[in-house]
Formats: structure tokens, C-alpha cells, sequence
């Protein structure tokens, strides 16, 4: 049983309880999310370390490998602690050659959730963010046929509760409209913060808004202002980016991902760092100066 609750908890239905920090498992699969670990058993380790670490919001897709980070997931953790919960993502699959491939199919996007069922060795999956977009942009397409699949199987039991991922406001507003959203995954960070209005609505509307990429991810973040910060507040510049988040709205959820038990720890400590508001005030400034 799950005690501890680092970052404090966010409450997004009777039965879905997320630690506000969590853990994304992409970085669990090998080199360019492809294929397995260098190390099968550390990835198993940060995975239980994560959990022992108090943490109930694990983030995945069954294209992170792809199956690997799931079923790494599965041989980890099952059987799952109470409390914990598994977010995960449809709207893609990987080609042979490890190249993404968006796929919305109504129809392979239901396949895809009975994969992510099966890898996870789960009967109903907590949450299904619907991929829609990427760090590379949103698109404006309608997303009434793909929402509505994913709530036919929520209506069926499989899903207990729906998100997007890579929304606009607008596909926000449209898939509200077929069934509850509970969490909206876009990119956003303390240097890209073009969801600003995005996260305030979420908040309004007690969603959360968990940012991917929260330290720039494969590009991770530089900047001279993020390392004055940093140096000032006697933590490190990732802290510091997370921290952050954290402090920028009650609704954002943190995922940041890794496959190292030093850095995890690192990442969770986060959550008890509170930004004074003279380092507040010199983030502000971040997203112009980026070196």
C-alpha cells in the first residue's frame, strides 16, 4: 500500500488519485525509444524504486519500444500496488526502422488499446490519453471519430477514463463533448510555454495537464538564467525546471522520465523544492533567452 505522495496528489475522479509527480517510462526502452534496454534490470529496478519512492502516476504507450516499456512494466510491478495507476497513449505505432507513425484509425486505435491491455497484463486500463499531435506540433483535424471509439470501449469497461495528447483547446472542447476528459499531455516547459491559456483552462476545469518533455527532452534544457536559478536555490537546473512546473499551476502533473535510480531520486526531491519568487521572477524571462 502506497503511503507517501511526493508533490502532493490531484484528484480527477472517485477512483483516480495521481501523485502530482510521476514517472515517464519512455526513456525505459533502448537507444531512440527502439528496442530493449541496455539494461533489462535496471530498468526493472527504477521502475520498483519509483513506486517504493511513493509515486501512483506511471506514464507509458505500448509504442515505446515498442511493447518493451510495457512489458518491462509488467514484470516489474504486477502485481500492481493499490493505488498506483498507468496512463497510457494510443494514436501511433513504430515502423521497422524505429520511424513513428501516426495511426488514427477508429478501429486500430480500439486494437491498440487491447495490446496496451495485454502487454500490461491488465483488464481495464486507468487512463488512455489519445495521441493527437507531437513535440513537433498540433494539428486542427476533428477528433469526434477517434474519441468516440476510445469511449465506446471506456463504455464497455476497458477504459475508466480518457485524455488527449498533442490537443488544442478547440479538440479539447470536441472530445468533451462525446465524454469526460481527465488529462490533457502536451509539450510544455519552463522554456516553451506557448500552453499558457491551455493550463489555466485545465485548471478551471480540474484537469490535469501533465507537460511532455518537462526537461526538454531529447534536446534537454540549456539555459544561463535556468543555472543562476539553480546555483541560487542550491539545487540543480532540472530540479529547478520541474520545481517549476509544479509551482505554475495546481493541475500540472510532472512525468520526467529516466533510467537511472540517481536521477530518479533527484527528479522526486523536486517536489519539495519551493522556488522563492525572486527566482520566479527571473524565470519569467526564460523562454527569450534560451542559450
Amino acid at each position: 500500500m502506497i503511503t507517501t505522495a511526493p508533490g502532493g496528489t490531484l484528484t480527477l475522479a472517485d477512483d483516480l488519485t495521481i501523485t502530482r509527480m510521476g514517472y515517464g517510462a519512455m526513456q525505459l526502452a533502448g537507444p531512440g525509444v527502439f528496442g530493449p534496454p541496455r539494461d533489462r534490470a535496471a530498468a526493472i529496478a527504477v521502475l520498483r524504486e519509483a513506486v517504493d519512492l511513493g509515486i501512483t502516476h506511471i506514464d507509458t504507450a505500448d509504442f515505446y519500444g515498442p511493447v518493451v516499456t510495457n512489458e518491462i512494466i509488467r514484470e516489474a510491478l504486477q502485481p500492481y500496488p493499490e493505488g498506483l495507476h498507468i496512463v497510457t497513449k494510443v494514436g501511433a505505432r513504430r515502423a521497422a526502422d524505429g520511424t513513428w507513425l501516426h495511426v488514427l484509425d477508429p478501429e486500430d486505435l480500439k486494437l491498440q488499446v487491447r495490446e496496451n491491455l495485454e502487454h500490461l497484463g491488465l483488464d481495464a486500463l486507468d487512463v488512455v490519453n489519445l495521441r493527437l499531435g507531437s513535440a513537433m506540433g498540433t494539428t486542427d483535424d476533428p477528433v469526434t471519430d477517434q474519441f468516440g471509439a476510445l469511449a465506446e470501449l471506456k463504455e464497455q469497461g476497458l477504459i475508466r477514463h480518457l485524455g488527449l495528447s498533442g490537443a488544442t483547446d478547440a479538440q479539447l472542447t470536441e472530445a468533451q463533448a462525446i465524454a469526460p476528459v481527465v488529462t490533457v499531455q502536451n509539450y510544455y516547459n519552463v522554456v516553451e510555454r506557448g500552453d499558457e491559456a491551455l493550463v489555466d483552462r485545465c485548471e478551471r476545469e480540474g484537469i490535469a495537464y501533465a507537460p511532455f518533455f518537462p526537461l526538454g527532452g531529447f534536446t534537454p534544457l540549456q539555459s544561463s538564467i535556468l543555472d543562476e536559478v539553480a546555483a541560487a536555490e542550491g539545487a540543480s537546473a532540472q530540479q529547478v525546471a520541474l520545481a517549476w512546473l509544479l509551482q505554475r499551476s495546481p493541475a500540472i502533473v510532472v512525468i520526467p522520465g529516466t533510467s537511472s535510480i540517481e536521477h530518479l531520486r533527484e527528479n522526486v526531491a523536486a517536489a519539495e523544492l519551493t522556488l522563492s519568487a525572486d527566482s520566479l521572477a527571473r524565470l519569467e524571462a526564460i523562454s527569450a533567452q534560451v542559450a
